[in-house]
């Protein structure tokens, strides 16, 4: 499949780059444009903003970088994928590129993609600014520019109800507070868990995020490192628990996100792991519902930093630009403490840059308190830049559900999920 994928990429892209007018870079300085370099930037952010607001920041960039003009090549996020992905194998890509981190791995292996790494040391950047930046083989290709976090959501009135006294910290009190909340109610659940496998990102945010919240991970050396982690199988057994004593709301197998997010929007679930892009939506639709965010509890014990998984929008530079330097200076700018700020105010995102604070974290209570564990803790999403990072979700959760379902043991399921992961790894 991955081969297949690779080979279509290519046939894509004479078709997509003619589509788009793209010719690959920006424009090099000549008499003609008195020296100016144009910068192509492609993204899916501008659409997705208020209208001027990406395109306000690139004039300040301009005003403050005379010489440099910048032109969006902007899209919805489907187009965008398909326009980078042609010209990652043509090697037309756009100077400046905005990236989704499941892209990364298959871009670094095609040569596509500038090394963040050796820019960042060209322009004496300030690398400790960056709140998570996605590596591979030690090197920088990405930078998350806006974060969009994963918290735990709380139905504050089903844990009163269910005479929780206090927001569970770990999971002791948070398998008990499931299992409380659970019998307020024939209808009832302490937590959703959707492990749909044609979207199985419920391995990523639902799962796998009990074992980065415990300082936890799935890797080792950047490698698959499933058999033998105690973290991952008690993760595992830890849900199973929760599972056997009817703690998680029914359908687990068949639920894909958005059936989580209903399920807690009406107030049928206790507890949920779910993105903060969706606070409004669940005010709207349920505008009775009191609810708060927190850390996701941790391990007994565990008094670390805690991971919270997010998604981003990313940044890159083409491997294929001829203005690297120059490219990287957009970057930059996009990554300094007060653009990042703007930009993400506009997103309702958290900043990539950690001393960025955008307004509307302190104009409102939920993204205040979410802001607050977001600073507190480290953005963690082990998938990003993984080869074929769906499929690796899709295989453990295979294995996972079998588990769950009593038709195998915990060492049984991570055994299976560790050898397809080493063949997704290999190629």
């Amino acid at each position: 499949m991955r081969k297949k994928y690779l080979a279509g990429i290519a046939a894509m892209a004479a078709a997509a780059l003619a589509m788009t007018g793209c010719t690959g870079g920006g424009t090099a300085p000549s008499a003609s444009t008195g020296g100016t370099v144009t910068l192509e930037f492609a993204q899916w952010w501008e659409p997705e903003l208020p209208a001027n607001s990406l395109r306000s920041l690139m004039d300040k960039f301009e005003s403050e970088n005379p010489g440099i003009k910048v032109k969006l090549i902007s899209g919805p996020y489907a187009s965008t994928k398909e326009q980078v992905v042609a010209g990652a194998a043509a090697g037309t890509m756009s100077d400046v590129v905005g990236l989704d981190g499941a892209w990364v791995n298959d871009f670094v292996k095609q040569g596509s993609l500038a090394n963040l790494t050796d820019l960042m040391k060209s322009a004496n950047f300030d690398e400790s600014q960056l709140a998570a930046q996605v590596k591979l083989d030690g090197s920088t290709w990405m930078i998350p520019v806006a974060n969009f976090v994963y918290p735990m959501f709380v139905n504050d009135d089903l844990l009163k109800k269910a005479g929780v006294a206090a927001v569970p910290t770990n999971r002791t009190e948070f398998a008990a507070a499931a299992a409380a909340v659970t019998k307020t109610g024939k209808n009832t659940s302490g937590w959703v868990l959707p492990l749909d496998t044609a979207t199985p990102n419920g391995i990523q945010n639902d799962v796998m995020s009990w074992v980065w919240a415990s300082g936890g991970s799935m890797l080792k050396d950047g490698k698959p490192y499933l058999v033998g982690n105690t973290e991952v199988k008690d993760t595992m057994t830890f849900i199973k628990g929760m599972y056997d004593a009817g703690s998680i709301a029914k359908g687990s197998f068949t639920m894909k996100e958005q059936d989580k997010v209903n399920e807690f929007t009406n107030g049928r679930v206790g507890m949920m792991i779910d993105s903060l892009a969706h606070v409004n939506l669940i005010r709207e639709e349920n505008k009775d519902l009191k609810f708060s965010v927190a850390a996701i509890p941790a391990a007994d014990g565990y008094s670390g930093k805690r991971g919270m998984p997010y998604a981003s929008w990313g940044i890159g530079v083409a491997n294929n630009s001829k203005h690297q330097a120059e490219a990287f200076k957009l970057v930059s700018f996009l990554m300094g403490k007060d653009v990042n700020a703007t930009l993400c105010n506009s997103a309702h995102a958290f900043p990539g840059n950690t001393q960025a604070v955008p307004d509307f974290v302190n104009s409102d209570p939920i993204f205040k308190q979410a802001f607050e564990i977001y600073q507190a803790g480290t953005a963690t999403n082990e998938f990003t830049g993984l080869p074929v990072a769906e499929d690796l979700m899709r295989s453990f959760d295979e294995q996972f559900q079998k588990y769950l379902a009593g038709k195998q043991s915990a060492d049984d399921a991570l055994a299976a999920s560790q050898s397809a992961w080493e063949k997704a790894f290999s190629g």
